[in-house]
């Protein structure tokens, strides 16, 4: 473990000092984020201008869903899009045989091998307005930790989802289009799961768990949620993640390398 770790520090430290090299991205980046933040918000002020509220949802507990919303770009921004979107490239030019024959975990190498930190911005934006909303509702520093868990678990099962699409490249080259169809999806988490009619609830909550991205984080951070649902996320996040490592094992039994 503690040799993984050295080498997860020295794959960012090499792939922050390069993309700092073109500081002026970072401040694109940020200026990118502000602008769709400013157009979520937008889309959730239409909402609640006239007095309307989502059922059970008051204006400040609805950022807080948009506030995950917006860390979970982030956080696919940052370490998910660098790295899962390359296994397509990998498999393409056969530079995934060199990554077969590394002593380390194939999956851990291709997930972790690059960081952008242009995927910051929506990180910390995120968490600006969860703080904002969790300031005007009165909650303390307890539901802020509280609230790591279930995030964390929603990083884990969008990372699960994200690699397996990206393992069916060995057998779909161009599956570029299908994680945009998944980053389209997450589009739902914006708001509340409420605000959708019951059969999307379901879609969104048993098909595409969209909901246990946002929905549930923010429930848990406003302590409205009952402990069977928590206990399903993290059901959700490591049956997910131990899939997606059978997914892979099972897929490189199809990988034909470029010397074969």
């Amino acid at each position: 473990m503690q040799r993984y770790f050295r080498v997860l520090r020295l794959f960012w430290e090499v792939a922050i000092a390069a993309e700092l090299e073109y500081r002026l991205n970072f401040v694109i980046a940020a200026l990118s984020s502000l602008t769709a933040l400013g157009g979520n918000l937008f889309g959730l002020f239409l909402f609640y201008r006239t007095g309307y509220q989502f059922q059970g949802w008051q204006w400040q507990e609805a950022l807080v869903v948009l506030g995950v919303f917006t860390m979970l770009q982030g956080f696919a921004a940052t370490f998910l899009s660098p790295n899962l979107n390359r296994i397509v490239k990998h498999v393409q030019e056969g530079t995934l045989d060199f990554v077969l024959l590394k002593p380390i975990s194939s999956q851990f190498w291709l997930s972790t091998r690059t960081i952008s930190p242009w995927g910051f911005p929506d990180l910390v934006l995120g968490l600006v307005m969860i703080v904002y909303a969790g300031t005007q509702l009165g909650l303390g520093l307890d539901r802020y930790l509280v609230a790591i868990v279930p995030l964390a678990l929603g990083f884990m099962s969008l990372y699960s989802l994200w690699f397996m699409l990206g393992a069916t490249s060995i057998w779909f080259v161009k599956i570029y289009n299908v994680t945009e169809v998944l980053r389209s999806f997450l589009e739902a988490g914006r708001f509340p799961i409420v605000a959708y009619p019951a059969a999307f609830r379901i879609f969104f909550t048993f098909v595409i768990p969209v909901a246990f991205l946002t929905t549930v984080p923010a429930q848990v951070f406003l302590g409205r949620i009952e402990v069977t649902w928590l206990a399903g996320a993290a059901l959700l996040a490591m049956g997910l993640f131990f899939i997606s490592r059978l997914f892979w094992r099972f897929a490189l039994r199809f990988y034909t390398s470029a010397s074969s």
